[in-house]
C-alpha cells in the first residue's frame, strides 16, 4: 500500500509516517492542499490521509477532487472537530473513513488495513500461488507450509507480484508502490530486494525476470 498524509503539523505528519512505515507503507508527506494535489496527479496512491483543515486549497476540496477524479484512492479524513455534522459532511464529499484527532496510531493502521479490504475489485485476504501462501493481514509467508522470514520491502515486492496474477511489473512500478518518494529511481534495491527473496523462496523459482521489462510471480512452465 502506497499512502499521501496531507497533515499541517509537522511533527504529527512526519510521526504519522514512521508509524505507517513500521507497517509496511510508503508513505509521502505534504503540508498543505496544494501540494497534495499536485503531488496526486504525478502518483499513484492507493489512500490518503487527510487534514481537513489544511492551508492553500482547503481538504474539502481536495477530497471532492480525490472522489471525482481518482475513483479507486481512498480516503482517511483527520480532523478536530467531533461532531456528527462533520462527520456527515466528510462522508458527503467522498471520504471512505473519519477520525477524530488526538487518535491512537494502532487505530489509524487498523482503520487503513479496513480500508485495504474494501478494494474496487473482489482480492483474496489471503494469497496462494506456486506453493507459495501470503497473508497481508498476519503479515507471514509460506513457502510449502514452511513459515519464511521476510523483510518488509520483500514482503510488500511479493505481494505486488502475487497481486498482479502473472502480470509483469517493471522495477519502476515496483520501486513507486513499494517505497516513498524519496526513493532515488537509479537504485538497484529492487533487483536486490528480488534476489533476495528468490533466496528464500527457494526452488523451484517463482519470480521470474522477463528482459527488458520486468519481473513476474509464476513457475515460468
Amino acid at each position: 500500500m502506497r499512502a499521501l498524509v496531507v497533515e499541517d503539523e509537522v511533527y504529527l505528519a512526519e510521526a504519522i509516517q514512521t508509524a505507517l512505515r513500521r507497517e509496511t507503507i510508503a508513505a509521502d508527506l505534504v503540508h498543505d492542499g496544494d501540494m497534495a494535489l499536485e503531488y496526486l496527479t504525478v502518483n499513484d496512491y492507493d489512500v490518503v490521509i487527510l487534514d481537513r483543515d489544511i492551508p492553500g486549497t482547503h481538504g474539502d476540496a481536495v477530497c471532492a477532487w480525490i472522489a471525482a477524479e481518482l475513483p479507486t484512492c481512498r480516503v482517511l479524513m483527520l480532523t478536530a472537530a467531533r461532531t456528527l455534522h462533520d462527520k456527515v459532511d466528510g462522508f458527503a464529499l467522498g471520504a471512505d473513513d473519519y477520525l477524530s484527532k488526538p487518535f491512537d496510531f494502532p487505530e489509524l493502521v487498523a482503520r487503513l488495513r479496513a480500508l485495504e479490504r474494501r478494494p474496487t475489485a473482489t482480492r483474496p485476504p489471503v494469497l496462494d500461488s506456486e506453493g507459495v501462501t501470503l497473508d497481508p493481514f498476519r503479515r507471514e509467508v509460506y513457502r510449502n507450509g514452511r513459515f519464511l522470514s521476510i523483510s518488509r520491502k520483500e514482503f510488500v515486492v511479493l505481494d505486488l507480484l502475487m497481486r498482479a496474477n502473472g502480470g509483469v511489473l517493471s522495477s519502476e512500478t515496483l520501486l513507486e508502490k513499494g517505497w516513498d518518494m524519496n526513493a532515488d529511481p537509479f537504485t538497484n534495491t529492487v533487483r536486490v530486494t528480488i534476489s533476495n527473496l528468490r533466496k528464500k523462496l527457494g526452488d523451484p523459482g517463482v519470480i521470474q525476470t522477463v528482459p527488458g521489462v520486468g519481473y513476474r510471480f509464476g513457475s515460468g512452465r
